[in-house]
């Protein structure tokens, strides 16, 4: 453990001087990626220096409780040994936690789509429920909602509604909300009284990095030749067309418009770029549909992860068996509790060896 404390605290140390170069500092794209790889450090090289500061205080209380000879002396000695102590093994369990594997998204921003369900009208006033409960816990971590989508109910709930949440560590938390929220509570189109049960999916994604083409000589296989007219007739004496196959995919891109070849070599690579540029962007896509559709499976409440009982002001998550009977407190945006408890579970079962409690 200590080899890959030493390892990353050096790492940490090599791109503070890095992000402090000229180049890089005007560097945005650069700066902002060392700045994301500094940050997911930073708690690390923090608990790993108090870590060592406790291991040099209580070998220095040991030693001098060696020659120490004076009763008084030595009873502080010995208090000032065993805080260390304590300390350091405190610090210790923290930096096995936090060495766990981490998720590569969690520092990153979020899109979420939440959608009512089974239930009808009342499914769609409780999506519009959740929407609000997440504002508000945004709002409360210093995160920022934007809508990006919405299909509101004449009711004031939403069929549909997808939002951006751009905050540190937005995903590291919002993941844990993915996937069907169950809702039991008398419903306002309710005129007997009865209680009702609902449900609304909800799908949190990491925000997409922006595609990026990368044309590598290795991969193009690129032809001239004369350029032609109708019927075959030469129309360009010099070897101006251009016919450019990109052997990983297969795409083939060929012009001829422009009187010199590089001018027609640089219109291909551009509608190359861009035809690549489209694929890549629709396999991201299908991807994130993946995931959405794997998140909340078909919608049925019985799928459910967690369950919102109004009358009796009881919230359970079913993922970690966890029940808080403050409901109106969730509601009002007071997430922590619940998501500290899940966060916990799924160390529990990295530092056992067991599966990802995630649903």
């Amino acid at each position: 453990m200590i080899d890959r404390l030493e390892s990353i605290a050096r790492r940490y140390r090599e791109i503070e001087n890095e992000m402090a170069r000229p180049d890089v500092a005007t560097d945005h794209e650069k700066l902002t990626k060392l700045a994301r790889e500094q940050r997911t450090l930073r708690e690390i090289v923090v608990a790993y220096d108090a870590y060592r500061k406790a291991r040099k205080e209580m070998d220095s209380a040991r030693e001098m409780l060696r020659h120490e000879k004076d009763p008084e002396m030595q009873e502080y000695m010995r208090a000032e040994e065993h805080r260390a102590s304590q300390q350091l093994a405190e610090l210790e369990e923290k930096l096995k936690v936090l060495l766990l594997p981490k998720d590569p998204n969690d520092d990153r921003d979020v899109v979420v789509e939440i959608q009512g369900a089974e239930g009808g009208d009342e499914a769609a006033l409780f999506a519009s429920d959740l929407f609000r409960m997440y504002t508000r816990w945004a709002e409360k971590k210093g995160w920022k909602v934007e809508v990006v989508d919405a299909s509101p109910t004449g009711m004031g709930g939403y069929d549909k509604i997808e939002f951006e949440v751009h905050g540190h560590g937005a995903y590291s938390q919002l993941k844990y909300e993915g996937g069907v929220h169950r809702v039991q509570r008398v419903p306002k189109t309710e005129a007997q009284g009865r209680i009702h049960t609902s449900a609304a999916t909800v799908s949190v994604l990491p925000e997409a990095d922006p595609v990026e083409v990368e044309l590598k000589p290795e991969d193009l296989e690129i032809k001239a030749s004369t350029s032609t007219g109708p019927g075959g007739q030469s129309v360009n004496t010099t070897y101006s067309a251009i016919r450019i196959t990109h052997k990983p995919t297969g795409l083939v891109v060929s012009i001829q418009d422009e009187k010199s070849q590089l001018q027609n070599k640089e219109k291909a690579m551009r509608v190359l770029r861009a035809r690549l540029y489209e694929m890549k962007l629709a396999e991201q896509q299908e991807s994130i549909r993946a995931q959405q559709r794997g998140m909340v499976r078909s919608g049925n409440r019985s799928e459910k992860i967690r369950t919102y009982n109004f009358k009796d002001n009881r919230v359970t998550d079913h993922r970690i068996n966890l029940t808080l009977h403050k409901l109106d407190r969730v509601m009002a945006g007071d997430l922590d509790e619940l998501v500290s408890a899940a966060i916990a579970a799924e160390r529990a079962a990295q530092l056992n060896g067991g599966a990802d409690t995630q649903a």
